[in-house]
Protein backbone atom coordinates (compact mmCIF):
# COMPACT_ATOMS: atom_id res chain seq x y z
CA UNK A 1 0.00 0.00 0.00
CA UNK A 2 1.30 3.34 -1.38
CA UNK A 3 1.38 6.17 1.23
CA UNK A 4 0.60 9.28 -1.28
CA UNK A 5 1.59 12.55 -0.49
CA UNK A 6 -0.58 15.87 -0.79
CA UNK A 7 0.19 16.25 -4.28
CA UNK A 8 0.78 13.72 -7.36
CA UNK A 9 1.02 14.82 -11.22
CA UNK A 10 -0.42 13.55 -14.45
CA UNK A 11 2.49 13.59 -17.11
CA UNK A 12 2.03 13.52 -20.69
CA UNK A 13 4.77 13.74 -23.59
CA UNK A 14 4.50 13.77 -27.49
CA UNK A 15 7.20 12.82 -29.08
CA UNK A 16 8.47 13.12 -33.10
CA UNK A 17 9.06 11.04 -35.21
CA UNK A 18 12.42 9.44 -34.31
CA UNK A 19 10.84 8.90 -31.33
CA UNK A 20 12.57 11.48 -29.10
CA UNK A 21 10.41 13.23 -26.46
CA UNK A 22 9.19 17.23 -28.11
CA UNK A 23 7.02 18.03 -25.35
CA UNK A 24 5.92 17.57 -22.15
CA UNK A 25 2.95 18.27 -19.80
CA UNK A 26 2.79 18.30 -16.34
CA UNK A 27 -0.49 18.82 -14.06
CA UNK A 28 -0.02 18.87 -10.43
CA UNK A 29 -3.17 18.26 -8.58
CA UNK A 30 -4.14 17.74 -4.96
CA UNK A 31 -4.64 14.09 -3.87
CA UNK A 32 -7.62 14.69 -1.27
CA UNK A 33 -9.74 16.19 -4.35
CA UNK A 34 -7.87 15.85 -7.87
CA UNK A 35 -7.70 20.05 -8.02
CA UNK A 36 -5.36 21.05 -10.43
CA UNK A 37 -3.31 23.48 -8.64
CA UNK A 38 -0.32 24.08 -11.29
CA UNK A 39 0.60 23.19 -14.97
CA UNK A 40 3.81 23.18 -16.53
CA UNK A 41 4.01 22.66 -20.33
CA UNK A 42 7.59 22.26 -22.16
CA UNK A 43 8.77 21.97 -25.37
CA UNK A 44 12.14 20.68 -26.05
CA UNK A 45 14.79 21.60 -28.15
CA UNK A 46 16.10 20.63 -30.59
CA UNK A 47 14.04 17.59 -30.91
CA UNK A 48 10.60 19.73 -31.49
CA UNK A 49 12.19 20.63 -34.82
CA UNK A 50 12.37 17.32 -36.40
CA UNK A 51 8.41 17.31 -36.89
CA UNK A 52 5.74 14.48 -35.55
CA UNK A 53 2.41 13.05 -35.49
CA UNK A 54 1.34 16.07 -33.39
CA UNK A 55 3.91 19.25 -34.15
CA UNK A 56 0.55 20.57 -34.98
CA UNK A 57 -0.82 21.51 -31.65
CA UNK A 58 2.88 22.47 -29.95
CA UNK A 59 2.15 25.66 -30.14
CA UNK A 60 -1.27 26.04 -29.29
CA UNK A 61 -2.51 29.88 -28.48
CA UNK A 62 -4.33 29.16 -25.13
CA UNK A 63 -1.35 27.02 -23.52
CA UNK A 64 1.56 28.63 -22.08
CA UNK A 65 4.91 27.55 -22.68
CA UNK A 66 6.82 27.19 -19.15
CA UNK A 67 10.12 26.52 -20.64
CA UNK A 68 11.54 25.89 -24.51
CA UNK A 69 15.08 24.58 -24.08
CA UNK A 70 17.15 21.33 -24.07
CA UNK A 71 16.27 18.46 -22.38
CA UNK A 72 18.49 18.48 -19.29
CA UNK A 73 17.14 21.99 -18.70
CA UNK A 74 13.59 20.99 -18.91
CA UNK A 75 13.94 17.74 -16.76
CA UNK A 76 16.03 19.71 -14.16
CA UNK A 77 13.04 22.60 -14.27
CA UNK A 78 10.40 19.38 -14.24
CA UNK A 79 12.53 17.65 -10.87
CA UNK A 80 12.52 21.04 -9.46
CA UNK A 81 8.47 21.24 -9.65
CA UNK A 82 7.94 17.72 -8.78
CA UNK A 83 10.44 18.36 -5.26
CA UNK A 84 8.88 21.53 -4.30
CA UNK A 85 5.48 20.23 -4.15
CA UNK A 86 6.80 16.75 -2.56
CA UNK A 87 5.34 14.80 -5.43
CA UNK A 88 6.82 11.24 -5.25
CA UNK A 89 4.45 9.89 -7.71
CA UNK A 90 3.53 10.67 -11.54
CA UNK A 91 0.96 9.31 -12.88
CA UNK A 92 -0.23 8.94 -16.97
CA UNK A 93 -2.32 6.92 -19.22
CA UNK A 94 -0.43 4.15 -20.63
CA UNK A 95 2.55 5.42 -18.12
CA UNK A 96 5.06 2.83 -19.26
CA UNK A 97 5.64 4.52 -22.42
CA UNK A 98 6.17 8.01 -20.59
CA UNK A 99 8.17 6.49 -18.28
CA UNK A 100 10.26 4.61 -20.63
CA UNK A 101 10.99 7.99 -22.33
CA UNK A 102 11.90 9.86 -19.30
CA UNK A 103 14.92 7.92 -17.89
CA UNK A 104 15.27 10.84 -15.49
CA UNK A 105 12.35 9.92 -13.49
CA UNK A 106 13.19 6.61 -12.97
CA UNK A 107 13.16 7.06 -9.48
CA UNK A 108 9.55 8.35 -8.95
CA UNK A 109 6.82 5.74 -8.71
CA UNK A 110 4.69 5.52 -11.58
CA UNK A 111 0.75 4.35 -11.78
CA UNK A 112 -1.17 3.96 -15.43
CA UNK A 113 -4.19 5.84 -15.24
CA UNK A 114 -5.88 3.51 -18.42
CA UNK A 115 -5.07 0.05 -15.27
CA UNK A 116 -8.16 1.57 -14.22
CA UNK A 117 -10.04 3.07 -16.99
CA UNK A 118 -10.41 0.56 -19.51
CA UNK A 119 -11.41 -2.29 -16.69
CA UNK A 120 -15.16 -3.02 -16.44
CA UNK A 121 -14.85 -3.51 -12.63
CA UNK A 122 -13.26 -0.06 -12.33
CA UNK A 123 -15.21 2.07 -14.83
CA UNK A 124 -19.13 1.83 -14.35
CA UNK A 125 -19.29 4.15 -17.48
CA UNK A 126 -18.29 0.98 -19.94
CA UNK A 127 -21.59 -0.23 -21.41
CA UNK A 128 -22.57 -3.71 -20.72
CA UNK A 129 -22.73 -5.00 -24.57
CA UNK A 130 -18.88 -3.73 -24.91
CA UNK A 131 -16.38 -6.85 -25.74
CA UNK A 132 -14.04 -7.41 -23.05
CA UNK A 133 -10.91 -9.82 -22.06
CA UNK A 134 -12.14 -12.42 -19.05
CA UNK A 135 -10.03 -9.89 -17.32
CA UNK A 136 -12.50 -7.17 -17.09
CA UNK A 137 -10.32 -5.32 -20.23
CA UNK A 138 -12.19 -3.58 -23.11
CA UNK A 139 -10.93 -4.98 -25.67
CA UNK A 140 -10.61 -2.57 -28.03
CA UNK A 141 -11.51 1.16 -28.17
CA UNK A 142 -9.45 2.03 -24.32
CA UNK A 143 -7.50 4.86 -25.22
CA UNK A 144 -7.77 8.43 -23.72
CA UNK A 145 -10.48 9.53 -26.44
CA UNK A 146 -12.82 6.40 -26.38
CA UNK A 147 -12.47 6.22 -23.03
CA UNK A 148 -13.10 9.97 -22.15
CA UNK A 149 -16.21 9.72 -24.18
CA UNK A 150 -17.43 6.76 -22.61
CA UNK A 151 -17.34 9.00 -19.48
CA UNK A 152 -18.95 11.79 -20.64
CA UNK A 153 -21.63 9.98 -22.01
CA UNK A 154 -21.38 11.58 -25.34
CA UNK A 155 -18.70 11.44 -28.40
CA UNK A 156 -18.14 15.23 -28.78
CA UNK A 157 -14.24 14.86 -27.27
CA UNK A 158 -11.80 14.65 -29.09
CA UNK A 159 -7.93 14.02 -28.00
CA UNK A 160 -5.43 17.04 -28.73
CA UNK A 161 -2.67 15.46 -28.51
CA UNK A 162 -0.79 18.87 -26.84
CA UNK A 163 0.66 17.34 -24.02
CA UNK A 164 0.04 19.57 -21.88
CA UNK A 165 -4.12 19.48 -23.06
CA UNK A 166 -3.87 15.68 -22.59
CA UNK A 167 -2.50 15.82 -18.93
CA UNK A 168 -5.21 17.91 -18.13
CA UNK A 169 -7.72 15.30 -19.90
CA UNK A 170 -6.25 12.27 -18.31
CA UNK A 171 -6.42 13.79 -14.64
CA UNK A 172 -10.19 14.47 -15.72
CA UNK A 173 -10.30 11.01 -16.38
CA UNK A 174 -9.58 10.08 -12.95
CA UNK A 175 -12.05 12.67 -11.74
CA UNK A 176 -14.84 11.15 -13.30
CA UNK A 177 -13.92 7.43 -12.64
CA UNK A 178 -14.28 8.56 -8.87
CA UNK A 179 -11.42 6.53 -7.17
CA UNK A 180 -9.66 7.20 -4.54
CA UNK A 181 -6.10 7.81 -4.77
CA UNK A 182 -5.32 4.70 -3.08
CA UNK A 183 -7.28 2.84 -5.64
CA UNK A 184 -4.68 3.33 -8.14
CA UNK A 185 -2.70 1.13 -6.08
CA UNK A 186 -3.34 -1.74 -8.62
CA UNK A 187 -1.98 0.47 -11.23
CA UNK A 188 1.98 1.05 -9.74
CA UNK A 189 4.19 -0.02 -12.72
CA UNK A 190 6.98 1.15 -10.96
Amino acid sequence: MNNFQKYFAVIDTETNWSDDVMSIGVVIAETATFKAVDKKYYIITPACNSGGMYSSVLDLKNVKVSLKEKRKNVMSDLIATLESYDIDSLFAYNASFDCKHMKELKNYKWFDIMRLAAYKQYNKAIPEDVQCCKTGRLKSGFGVEPVMNMLLGSQDYREVHNALCDAVDELKIMKLLGHKIEKYDIALIK
